[in-house]
């Protein structure tokens, strides 16, 4: 199909790393796309699985499979995009799946609106069982502008910017530019922080669906080291520098401080070192007035015996 007006190249951007039980769901849900004028780029990076073995059996020249030396998702998003010819780009991870009229609805919206970043609706799902899929609603699932999308996407200081929920103008991602490779953990955060920020609005495509896959236990989530404690802070650090550039108000900065707030309370008592660092920036941002919330019993613990030692005692009872 011939670009054109009503139907323009939408680029599929699709990082690989060990996801040969995973990566043909997600090609699949991709030819099963209603909108056709789409180019899928797979970049292997490094998998040291079968998975470069499962993509080399795809052969169409809508898809084109390269294998690069392991240097983590960021960096292969990158080398899709240089490879990339679409007006508009779909970073898409190679473990999730998209509903069928998905990228028909979002080139639809993206053409009424050429300045602004088109969102999704998305869910979980573990495993393989799509049946326990659930979605899960977010109160930015509304057309707002950047900011206010950015405000009511970390309200709750759980922001989800998953990137296969969104459909990238070229002409936005060439503003903001690409992702920043030397970060592993919430690089997604960072980036479509950034990018967003350079959208007028984002619009939001109600018929459009992103099945998130949870539990795989090679995705980047799923690791808990120093490294990637240290990785996901240095990702928040530059998000909240991204907003507070674009407006530092009282709002924004208790965001701020409610984010890194979430991001203490996940990482302690694990690493109380970099939970000291985290605790004054959050001092410095004005305070957070997030509570330590997971069950009933550990609120009402909380209340007498603070979150700390609840924490301390919730890894020792789960050692």
């Amino acid at each position: 199909m011939a670009e054109n007006i009503t139907t323009p190249l939408v680029s599929i951007i699709m990082p690989v790393y060990n996801s040969e039980n995973y990566v043909v769901d997600a090609i699949e849900s991709i030819l099963k796309q209603q909108y056709n004028n789409w180019e899928l780029i797979i970049v292997d990076d490094g998998s040291t699985d079968k998975s470069f073995e499962v993509i080399s059996g795809y052969n169409s020249p809508k898809i084109k499979i390269f294998q690069i030396k392991n240097g983590g998702a960021a960096a292969a998003r990158n080398f899709g995009y240089w490879q990339s010819k679409g007006c508009f780009v779909k970073f898409f991870d190679s473990d999730d799946l998209i509903s069928p009229e998905m990228i028909e609805e979002q080139v639809k919206l993206a053409s009424q609106h050429p300045n602004s970043i088109i969102s999704a609706k998305w869910g979980r799902f573990y495993a393989n069982d799509l049946s326990d899929f659930k979605i899960s609603q977010e109160d930015c699932w509304q057309d707002l502008s950047a900011l206010e999308w950015i405000c009511s996407s970390w309200k709750y200081a759980r922001s989800m910017t998953q990137p296969g929920i969104f459909l990238l103008p070229r002409h936005i991602i060439e503003k903001a530019g690409l992702w920043e490779a030397n970060i592993s953990q919430l690089d997604d955060t960072e980036y479509f922080t950034r990018t967003i920020l350079q959208a007028k609005k984002v619009i939001f495509s109600p018929k459009s669906i992103l099945y998130y896959r949870s539990g795989n236990p090679s995705s980047l989530s799923a690791k808990h080291s120093y490294a990637e404690a240290e990785s996901s802070y240095q990702s928040l650090l530059l998000s909240i520098s991204h907003l507070l550039c674009y407006k530092n108000n009282k709002q924004t900065r208790l965001l701020a401080a409610n984010t890194l707030q979430e991001f203490l309370y996940k990482i302690y008592p694990d690493f109380k070192e970099l939970a000291k660092t985290i605790a004054l920036k959050i001092n410095a941002l004005g305070g957070s007035n997030l509570s330590y919330k997971t069950s009933p019993l550990a609120d009402f613990l909380t209340n007498f015996l603070g979150w700390k030692l609840v924490k301390r005692l919730q890894k020792f009872r789960n050692a």
